[in-house]
């Protein structure tokens, strides 16, 4: 092979490298988005704030009032897979 053709091969390797490597960060970025993990991390910090702020302003029992909102996340988080393929199946 000429030079030209070499540093060709290795220019195309290299984007095949990086394209590769893009793709396993997205990979990584999108199993965080739909991980439980995240939900449930989610969903505690959101009952230890709302309770926090409920308690700050005098609002009666504010740990079982924080429940609403953190249940409510739990349950919209559960509903997206269904509706998720619901909707891709209305689609094609």
């Amino acid at each position: 092979m000429n030079d030209q053709m070499e540093e060709r091969i290795q220019a195309l390797e290299k984007q095949i490298l990086e394209i590769n490597a893009r793709n396993s960060r997205v990979e990584i970025e999108k199993a965080w988005e739909t991980s439980k993990t995240r939900a449930l991390l989610i969903s505690a910090l959101t009952y230890i704030v709302i309770s926090l702020l409920m308690w700050s302003i005098g609002v009666s029992d504010p740990l079982m009032n924080a429940l609403i909102p953190s249940c409510a996340f739990i349950v919209s988080t559960l509903s997206l897979p269904y509706a998720k393929a619901r909707w891709k199946k209305n689609r094609d």
